[in-house]
Protein backbone atom coordinates (compact mmCIF):
# COMPACT_ATOMS: atom_id res chain seq x y z
CA UNK A 1 0.00 0.00 0.00
CA UNK A 2 1.27 3.42 -0.73
CA UNK A 3 1.46 5.76 2.37
CA UNK A 4 0.72 8.51 0.15
CA UNK A 5 -2.92 7.52 0.87
CA UNK A 6 -3.17 7.64 4.37
CA UNK A 7 -3.73 11.21 6.22
CA UNK A 8 -2.21 12.53 9.33
CA UNK A 9 -5.06 11.47 11.10
CA UNK A 10 -4.88 7.67 10.58
CA UNK A 11 -0.89 8.07 11.21
CA UNK A 12 -1.98 9.64 14.54
CA UNK A 13 -4.51 7.36 15.81
CA UNK A 14 -2.10 4.59 14.56
CA UNK A 15 1.25 5.73 16.98
CA UNK A 16 -1.57 6.23 19.78
CA UNK A 17 -3.01 3.27 19.47
CA UNK A 18 0.16 1.10 19.28
CA UNK A 19 1.62 3.29 21.97
CA UNK A 20 -1.60 2.21 24.24
CA UNK A 21 -1.21 -1.67 23.21
CA UNK A 22 0.26 -2.74 26.03
CA UNK A 23 -1.53 -3.27 29.42
CA UNK A 24 1.24 -1.89 30.86
CA UNK A 25 1.42 1.34 29.04
CA UNK A 26 -2.38 1.66 30.13
CA UNK A 27 -1.92 1.39 33.62
CA UNK A 28 1.34 3.83 33.36
CA UNK A 29 -0.98 6.15 32.10
CA UNK A 30 -3.81 5.79 34.08
CA UNK A 31 -1.67 6.27 37.31
CA UNK A 32 0.10 9.48 35.38
CA UNK A 33 -3.37 10.79 34.28
CA UNK A 34 -4.74 10.54 38.35
CA UNK A 35 -1.88 12.80 39.44
CA UNK A 36 0.72 15.41 38.60
CA UNK A 37 3.69 13.35 37.82
CA UNK A 38 5.85 10.35 39.22
CA UNK A 39 9.17 9.56 39.20
CA UNK A 40 9.75 6.29 37.43
CA UNK A 41 11.28 4.81 40.62
CA UNK A 42 8.19 4.87 42.09
CA UNK A 43 6.91 3.22 39.42
CA UNK A 44 9.43 0.15 39.64
CA UNK A 45 8.28 -0.24 42.88
CA UNK A 46 4.43 -0.35 42.08
CA UNK A 47 5.10 -3.07 38.62
CA UNK A 48 6.17 -6.43 38.79
CA UNK A 49 8.72 -5.89 35.98
CA UNK A 50 12.54 -5.45 35.43
CA UNK A 51 13.56 -1.69 35.56
CA UNK A 52 14.53 -2.03 31.57
CA UNK A 53 10.93 -2.90 30.61
CA UNK A 54 9.56 -0.56 32.38
CA UNK A 55 12.04 1.80 30.92
CA UNK A 56 11.00 0.53 26.92
CA UNK A 57 7.09 0.76 28.12
CA UNK A 58 8.36 4.40 29.70
CA UNK A 59 9.82 5.36 26.31
CA UNK A 60 6.72 3.73 24.04
CA UNK A 61 4.51 6.33 25.50
CA UNK A 62 7.52 9.19 25.51
CA UNK A 63 7.69 8.43 21.77
CA UNK A 64 4.66 8.39 21.19
CA UNK A 65 4.24 12.05 22.62
CA UNK A 66 1.55 10.80 25.22
CA UNK A 67 4.30 11.24 28.46
CA UNK A 68 6.82 13.48 29.16
CA UNK A 69 9.93 12.91 31.17
CA UNK A 70 12.43 15.83 33.17
CA UNK A 71 15.66 14.03 33.87
CA UNK A 72 16.89 15.38 37.47
CA UNK A 73 19.65 13.16 38.13
CA UNK A 74 19.36 10.35 39.87
CA UNK A 75 15.60 10.41 39.19
CA UNK A 76 13.58 11.05 36.22
CA UNK A 77 10.09 12.13 36.61
CA UNK A 78 7.50 11.63 34.00
CA UNK A 79 4.37 13.55 33.59
CA UNK A 80 1.49 13.28 31.10
CA UNK A 81 2.01 15.57 28.06
CA UNK A 82 -2.07 16.78 28.22
CA UNK A 83 -1.82 18.46 24.89
CA UNK A 84 -0.99 15.23 23.18
CA UNK A 85 -3.39 13.25 25.23
CA UNK A 86 -6.37 15.45 24.79
CA UNK A 87 -5.54 15.20 20.95
CA UNK A 88 -5.49 11.47 21.06
CA UNK A 89 -8.73 10.55 23.28
CA UNK A 90 -10.47 13.02 20.69
CA UNK A 91 -8.86 10.93 17.86
CA UNK A 92 -9.82 7.86 19.16
CA UNK A 93 -13.29 9.69 20.34
CA UNK A 94 -13.83 10.57 16.66
CA UNK A 95 -12.44 6.88 15.46
CA UNK A 96 -15.08 5.07 17.10
CA UNK A 97 -18.22 7.24 16.07
CA UNK A 98 -17.42 6.13 12.48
Amino acid sequence: MSTDVLTDRQKKIARYAKAMAHPVRMYILELLSEQSCCYSGDLAEDLPIARSTLSQHLSELKAAGLIQGEIKPPKIKYCINRENFEEARALMRDFYKL
